[in-house]
């Protein structure tokens, strides 16, 4: 009896103890040790996240967001793009030419909970299904990606040529938007020359409020492109939807076939009892897992609330390349919903950027051209630095350059069978227009005997046709 009763206690005591770490875990504890991020590098997130927001917008000459306007030239944007034209291919977009910052972006609005073809991107994808550039990426993001570079690629490559070859490519996104984003950024970055020969430090990827859209050696092997800004909250609705989306097919299949039971109704109770799952998954095996999605590259972090105090604090931006323990906890939160609002992070991003610029301006030592280099060489360090973490901790298919395997697209001399089967790529799309689709062919995975290794239900979809090599 006695016995019985210790065990029990033992239990209760122990749950008690694992209910309170998880109540009490915030977001700030996971990027605690990371540096603060510089003026220079964070100056163009607000400006981001009021292009996303345009999108929204169905008149940019009467704007309805009253505090201070987008700060955009209306007669800059190139093309709109809505849901009629892109037939739910791809969430709607914006092409903009920003002559004052030399920049040509392209930004795309985030999940619209009232479009079905939304969730049909956000669900086509299952555990393992898509292999891309020695990694795993989300299969509904990736075709959602190839099909705006079908229809942008040209447009892209004619203003980036008409400018002079000097302005930089920027593609920008929220939400279910961010993670087409970084997989256009990763496609581009690979098919430089079919933009023009673009430079990969003229690329740049914004994705505010992350999906998790590729594995971990994509997600650091990129992080000179791409940078992720989440505010407070580190796991987002989008992203918990994303990593258990092949748990929630099958409880909606299950639960619709019995009578008089909402999905919808039983789903907070499946994401309760997939992330109780997930808490016990030891660290080691997350990383061994070359199929688990992450949020890419570089992590802006804007902490703004802290613990049992009331409010919202002077937010602060921390900012680090993580490999182990990137953003994996589980952080209860009333704020989630609004910490996930695009218009929630610009606001406080445009507070942490005055804040920086303010406290820059009281402690000025050096010249602002000497700490941009500095900051520039510090980038790059930390960039290498996780490179070569990830392969210390054997993350599969981890490489210690971010230029390991170049194609030829991107400035390198290539061999004579490479040089007829490009020309033939080419030709094969009409007009001499880029065929997107053929050249992200070349990005799918090979396996050890040398063959492109698909599956053929993608392969289908895609209607790529798949070239065993000589």
């Amino acid at each position: 009896m006695s016995l019985c009763c210790g065990v029990e206690s033992v239990v209760i005591l122990g749950f008690g103890r694992w209910a309170w770490k998880r109540c009490t875990y915030i977001g700030a504890n996971d990027s605690a040790n990371w540096t603060l991020a510089t003026l220079g590098e964070f100056e163009p997130i607000p400006r981001m996240c009021r292009l996303v927001l345009a999108v929204y917008e169905p008149d940019l000459n009467s704007p309805r967001f009253p505090q201070h306007g987008y700060r955009l030239n209306p007669d800059w944007v190139i093309k709109r793009v809505t849901y009629e034209q892109t037939q739910g291919r791809a969430p709607p977009y914006i092409i903009y030419i920003d002559h004052d910052h030399k920049e040509i972006v392209l930004a795309i609005r985030g999940l619209n909970l009232y479009k079905e073809s939304d969730y049909k991107t956000l669900l086509d994808n299952r555990l393992g299904m898509q292999m891309f550039d020695g990694g795993f990426v989300h299969h509904g993001l990736l075709k959602s990606a190839v099909w705006l570079l079908n229809e942008e690629g040209e447009i892209l490559k004619r203003l980036w040529e008409e400018n002079g070859k000097v302005y930089g490519i920027v593609f920008a996104g929220h939400s279910l938007g961010s993670g087409v984003a970084a997989l256009l950024t990763v496609i581009v970055v690979n098919h430089r020359g079919r933009l023009g020969g673009i430079p990969r430090e003229k690329i740049r990827c914004y994705a505010m409020a992350p999906a998790r859209c590729m594995s971990l050696n994509l997600a650091v092997k990129y992080a000179d492109v791409i940078h992720s800004i989440i505010l407070q909250g580190l796991l987002q609705l989008i992203s918990l939807m994303i990593s258990y989306q092949e748990q929630l097919l099958h409880w909606k299949i299950s639960l619709s076939q019995s009578s008089g039971v909402d999905p919808l109704d039983s789903l907070p109770c499946l994401l309760f009892l997939v992330c109780l799952r997930d808490t016990f998954i030891p660290e080691g095996r997350k990383l061994r897992d070359q199929r688990r999605l992450y949020a890419p590259g570089r992590m802006y972090h804007i902490v703004e609330r802290k613990f049992c105090r009331c409010g919202r604090f002077p937010p602060e931006v921390r900012t680090a390349i993580p490999v182990d323990g990137r953003f994996e906890h589980i952080v209860l939160s009333c704020n989630a919903t609004s910490d996930h609002g695009i218009i929630w992070i610009e606001r406080e991003s445009q507070k942490a950027l005055e804040k920086i610029n303010e406290i820059n301006s009281e402690t000025i030592t050096t010249p602002p051209g000497v700490q941009k280099f500095e900051r520039m060489q510090t980038i790059e360090q930390e960039h290498r630095d996780a490179l070569e973490r990830a392969v210390s901790l054997n993350i599969p298919h981890a490489v210690a350059t971010a230029d390991a395997e170049p194609c030829m697209d991107n400035g390198t001399v290539p061999s004579q069978s490479e040089g007829d089967q490009a020309s033939k790529t080419k030709s094969t799309s009409g007009g001499g227009k880029t065929n997107w689709d053929a050249l992200v062919n070349k990005l799918f995975k090979k396996g050890e005997s040398g063959h492109l290794v698909l599956n053929r239900d993608v392969t289908a979809q895609n209607n790529i046709s798949v070239v065993q090599p000589p």
